[in-house]
């Protein structure tokens, strides 16, 4: 397996031209973000990455979990790994400096997960759960409960998980059967079972903050009824120090596709009619303070797509340019793969598109932190707004884009990709459950046309489209080849992508399952366009630095390639989809009798 390096000039280069790193740094919150910290920040997660949790990778893999006796065992190498993680202060990157964190932009923070992710997915899934429980807390939890939990989870001390999901109800979470009854002193008696617990049991921190979703007595049915609980492994005592181990327990570990090194457990809480849980945020409102840790999530999940992807393509070109195999047209022997044509489709189709993931990820995270910081509330209002419309596209279309990149990554090394001992597999194994967790891509794209799309009227999707079609003009006027086909391309997905979005507009309220027959492949129309949009901005931003004394000219070219590439292949296809986006339902509706015949 190759070495993992991060991509320190294509992060860096990204936070600069799609991130507004030096727009960022000048707003007070994020005054300490100058692109020289940065710049360091990066370099030292790459070295922690390469040198130390990208190791347990592999080994982590082949040895998986185990539970015996009520204890999880996670591969040797993650103590290691966790306490050096731990030490360098890297779960407090997002978080305010009161609570013991770095106050860093979310642009940062998602550039870092992305380097975690390509190091080791199932590690990394650690430091997504802790990150998603402490921004619940610190958004919905009490001035006491804040104090309590929050100092110890931005240490690294504590780690923090979410129990949403039960074996019978799936993604139903209006259909939960955990209960929780009051004790009569503030606390709560919680009691239910909850699956696909990520690191819901493990050894490597001294206590675990469960998230569990669960309805009080009287609560109103459906989702309305929900609440959300703070339910510790291990009670906290008024000085902080920890108590008596809570009644819950991990009753069974889930055997996965893939990552292997992550434990999926199955959590039991109350068989002894004695889990103390403390509610968090209001009565029957839990999903808000679950939906915090859940929308940031989402766009952190798409960065795990992008993380795969780019460990598959850095894997993917190593082996071509060393495999010998053939002869390339003129060669007079045994070539290196990269030299035949099909190859080198697949791995510019694997940069461009890891370029595109990488940018619809900054830009998501960029209208987070603008959301916080902007000047007016106006500016605030809508970058929450863009924020909200771009999470299930940049959820959806990057985590679909890590399965098909990391199985492109199998396809280059041929057989030896089938092979489990070269690590190919192992990528496109790992990547394949981002798809689904976090909300599945389908109802991702449910998200999309029925509530995302139709935000304050339409306009913010609209809003979207007229800054993509501004950007035409620009394009045009280099007047050289490369930025002609960007525009004209570009240009035409644009224009059926605006089709199809005012189709959508028109038809979600009346004619809702039509709208629904096709809302994924919407979805992936939008991500091509939204994709190939920032990547010409990229490639515009590399044009002005290319007379720049000491340019680095083969980076920025390599810049503009890409967003040529991505325009030329992956767009037209994009524009094709109108027909299919408007098509209806009438087939489908019909597909019972149809199967039945």
């Amino acid at each position: 397996m190759t070495v993992y390096a991060a991509p320190l000039r294509e992060l860096m280069f990204t936070l600069e031209t799609i991130g507004q790193l030096e727009e960022i740094s000048g707003f007070e919150a994020y005054e300490h973000a100058s692109p020289e910290i940065v710049e360091q920040v990066l370099e030292e997660a790459g070295k922690l990455a390469r040198d130390v949790i990208a190791p347990t990778n592999q080994v982590g893999d082949r040895e998986g979990v185990s539970l015996e006796n009520g204890v999880v065992t996670v591969p040797k190498a993650f103590e290691a790994a966790w306490k050096a993680y731990v030490e360098g202060g890297w779960p407090g990157v997002p978080f305010e400096a009161e609570f013991g964190g770095q106050s860093l932009p979310w642009t940062l923070t998602c550039a870092v997960q992305e380097i975690w992710t390509s190091a080791n997915m199932a590690f990394g899934l650690i430091m997504l759960l802790n990150q998603g429980a402490t921004e619940a807390i610190n958004a919905h939890g009490t001035p006491e409960q804040k104090e309590t939990y929050l100092h110890k989870m931005i240490a690294g001390e504590w780690t923090g998980t979410m129990n949403l999901t039960e074996p019978h109800a799936g993604s139903d979470l209006g259909d939960i059967k955990s209960r929780a009854t009051p004790v009569g002193d503030g606390s709560w008696r919680v009691k239910g079972t909850k699956i696909f617990i990520t690191f819901g049991e493990h050894e490597l921190a001294e206590n675990i903050i469960h998230l569990v979703l669960a309805k009080t007595p009287g609560a109103p049915e459906g989702s309305r009824g929900i609440s959300c609980f703070i339910v510790p492994k291990y009670l906290v005592n008024a000085d902080g120090t920890l108590g008596r181990r809570n009644d819950l327990r991990c009753v069974s570990l889930e055997h996965k596709i893939g990552i292997h090194a992550s434990p999926t457990c199955v959590m039991a809480y109350g068989d002894n009619d004695d889990c103390i849980g403390y509610m968090i945020g209001q009565e029957n409102r839990g999903l808000n303070a679950m939906f915090t840790m859940m929308n940031n999530a989402r766009v952190s999940v798409g960065g795990q797509g992008l993380g795969l992807a780019e460990r598959a393509y850095q894997q993917a070109l190593a082996f071509a340019q060393e495999r010998k195999q053939g002869r390339a047209i003129g060669a007079a022997a045994a070539s290196p793969i990269i030299d035949h044509p099909d190859i080198r489709r697949m791995l510019m189709t694997m940069k461009s598109t890891v370029d595109a993931m990488r940018a619809m990820v900054c830009r998501n995270a960029l209208a987070l932190d603008l959301s916080k910081v902007a000047a007016t509330p106006e500016e605030r209002a809508a970058e929450r707004a863009m924020a909200d419309l771009l999470t299930p596209i940049t959820k959806s279309w990057c985590t679909d884009r890590g399965v098909e990149l990391t199985s492109l990554n199998i396809q280059v090394h041929g057989g030896m990709g089938f092979i489990e001992e070269t690590g190919a597999a192992q990528h496109w194994r790992d990547s394949r459950i981002a798809p689904i967790y976090e909300g599945t891509n389908g109802i991702q794209a449910i998200d999309l046309v029925t509530r995302k799309v139709t935000l304050n009227g339409g306009d913010t999707v609209k809003g979207l489209l007229a800054q993509i079609r501004s950007l035409t003009p620009r394009l045009q006027s280099i007047g050289d080849e490369d930025f002609n086909v960007i525009a004209r391309e570009l240009g035409a997905a644009t224009v059926a992508l605006t089709e199809a979005t005012q189709w959508v507009l028109e038809n979600v309220g009346s004619r809702p399952n039509d709208v629904l027959a096709n809302a994924a492949t919407y979805l992936d129309m939008a991500g091509a366009v939204v994709g190939g949009w920032l990547l010409a901005r990229q490639a515009l931003v590399a044009h002005e630095r290319l007379n720049e004394a000491g340019a680095d000219q083969k980076f920025l070219k390599a810049r503009i390639a890409s967003a040529r590439y991505f325009a030329e292949q992956r767009l037209p296809v994009a524009a094709a989809l109108l027909g299919p986006v408007t098509r209806g339902n009438a087939l489908l509706e019909d597909l019972p009798a149809l199967l039945a015949s």
